[in-house]
């Protein structure tokens, strides 16, 4: 069973499409550039890119966005904040932060799809100071304590 919210989503006016799940299956929507001409990335050149849209999340929701899977792998296009997160106070124009880790040039045309965007419930944490902390077999074995295989 699918949980469904409404998503509130103001068109600006230089807005290609609006966010759109690919599939029935899609846990997150693909945002689309809303850029007036294209932009080229030369390799690890960033960019901030538009995408036409604001949102309004529901109270204790955020949105999460993710690089889209077949443009890192294809061309090493990703996002410059690995995951960007909107608040739910958030109101202004949802931009996607894009860096090109390949090699070559990449263009950004207007109406591709660059990132894309999931919804998910926010749990809020109370903070809790403790003099110390439970015992675990790894303890504060860090990055690789636990190996390849």
């Amino acid at each position: 069973m699918t949980n469904k919210i409404t998503l509130k989503v103001q068109k600006l006016p230089h807005c290609f499409e609006l966010p759109k799940y690919q599939t029935s299956g899609a846990a997150a929507m693909d945002l689309y550039a809303a850029i007036e001409s294209s932009i080229t990335l030369k390799p690890l050149e960033r960019a901030l890119v538009p995408t036409g849209i604001k949102i309004e999340l529901p109270e204790n929701y955020e949105a999460q966005v993710r690089p889209r899977s077949g443009l890192a792998i294809k061309s090493g296009i990703s996002l410059s904040n690995c995951v960007g997160t909107i608040d739910e106070d958030y109101r202004g124009e949802v931009c996607v932060g894009l860096i090109n880790f390949s090699n070559e040039e990449f263009t950004i045309h207007r109406g591709d799809r660059i990132a894309q965007m999931l919804i998910a419930p926010v749990t809020k944490a109370q903070i809790s100071v403790v003099e110390e902390l439970s015992q675990t077999t790894r303890q504060e074995g860090g990055f690789g304590s636990t190996g390849i295989k």
